[in-house]
């Protein structure tokens, strides 16, 4: 039976756990917190959303980009201060703009297969995560919102996604609570919501019944490979010995810091960190619960998202902050947040907010990294971007596909 390591405890790391294990592999996975899902795992929009499968590689959103750079509330910022990680970054990025409508089509098709796997998972292993199967809603304020969106959903029919245009009365029947005025919206009856942190916790649970060992509050201080096999140094605290241990196979899931790992296996794997921000209202009162949505929600113009996490939380998310590894909670990008649910659901109370900060890896091309590296022994499921939660569980399954294909192909002939 083929040793594993996986590093990293996050959904992409727990997912691919689960999936190497029921395939008959030994894993053990190595996680710095004391527990999984601490990181950009932890307080996510919480959608599950082939409809937000657009990639960003678009000449109108760098234009946008550009335009917002100058104002602290915007829902995309950049700190210009130049770095070679950054500027190599933004590089690949435009160089990747003319796979806009490929990557896009592709993105949602993955998310489409993900879904199938994820909710039988959780069938399986009866974890409860607060999952709505009411849909996405897609809102927008004018025209040329609405004209990009309609044009988004041909990519993703591309992918096998059906999602309808809806008019403004329409969008007022499936959301009854969303104040304002809207041009018309789009709406995926298929797409859920969820809370990606008891999900993964879950799943890491249901991974140690089947035989995972789960390595929690290690840190990988080295790690390195060669053609038969890779082997990982952590240890569990600062005045502890780190502890080296021997595996046939190592496989890189460790979100922002997949790229410094990566190059010590002799990869490059071009991941830059991108700040997202959430916060989780809680609905106190009977009438913050009346008043806040069920159905989940997509702001294009303030690139926002909502999920309604069981009866009392209301999470809202988004944004984009190229700052490097700073993870800081600003306020000038948290405050934008609680206006935006008081303007839009002005019912609901944000007397008792819980803001948070994550750094999602992002690759230029704005797809994963799922497979080999240069070495045989040496493989990678990182790099989702903002849709690390909605790809993961494919991602998990394509990683052990090829796991397992390397163990066939280096098994000695038979005769």
């Amino acid at each position: 039976m083929q040793r594993i390591a996986v590093i990293g405890g996050g959904i992409t790391g727990i997912t691919s756990a689960y999936a190497l294990a029921k395939r008959g592999y030994q894993v053990t996975v190595f996680e710095k917190h004391r527990y999984a899902a601490m990181e950009t795992s932890f307080a996510n929009g919480g959608q599950l959303s082939a409809s937000n499968a657009e990639v960003w590689n678009h000449w109108p959103t760098v234009i946008k980009g550009l335009r917002w750079m100058l104002r602290n509330d915007a829902p995309l910022l950049v700190n210009p201060r130049p770095s070679w990680h950054k500027l190599s970054w933004f590089g690949e990025f435009i160089a990747s703009i003319p796979r806009y409508s490929e990557n896009t089509t592709e993105t949602a098709r993955l998310a489409i297969a993900a879904r199938e796997h994820l909710f039988q998972w959780a069938k399986d292993e009866q974890i409860n995560f607060d999952l709505k199967q009411k849909g996405i809603l897609h809102i927008y304020r004018d025209k040329a919102g609405y004209d990009h969106a309609a044009k988004v959903s041909q990519l993703l029919s591309k992918g096998g996604l059906e999602r309808r245009a809806v008019t403004p009365d329409e969008m007022r029947a499936i959301e009854p609570t969303l104040a304002g005025n809207y041009y018309g919206g789009f709406f995926t009856e298929s797409d859920a919501t969820g809370d990606i942190h008891k999900f993964t916790h879950g799943l890491a649970q249901a991974a140690e019944r089947r035989g995972v060992t789960l390595k929690y509050g290690h840190s990988v201080q080295d790690i390195g490979a060669d053609q038969q096999h890779a082997w990982v140094t952590a240890n569990v605290d600062t005045n502890s010995e780190p502890v080296r241990e021997t595996f046939d196979s190592v496989v890189v899931c460790a979100g922002v810091g997949s790229r410094a790992l990566a190059t010590k296996l002799g990869d490059r794997v071009n991941i830059y960190p991108v700040k997202g921000y959430s916060i989780t209202v809680q609905l106190d009162d009977a009438a913050s619960q009346q008043a806040a949505p069920t159905v989940s929600l997509l702001d294009d113009e303030t690139k926002l998202v909502t999920s309604r996490l069981g009866n009392d939380r209301f999470r809202i998310a988004g944004t984009a902050e190229f700052n490097g590894f700073n993870r800081d909670i600003r306020d000038n990008r948290i405050r934008p947040l609680i206006r935006w649910v008081e303007e839009c659901f002005p019912g609901v109370s944000t007397r008792r907010v819980v803001p948070w900060a994550g750094l999602r890896p992002m690759l230029p091309n704005m797809l994963p990294k799922v497979g080999r590296g240069k070495l045989p022994t040496v493989f990678y499921n990182t790099g989702h971007g903002h849709l690390g939660w909605t790809l993961s569980a494919i991602t998990a399954e394509l990683l052990a596909d090829a796991v397992q294909a390397a163990e066939e192909a280096s098994a000695p002939a038979t005769i």
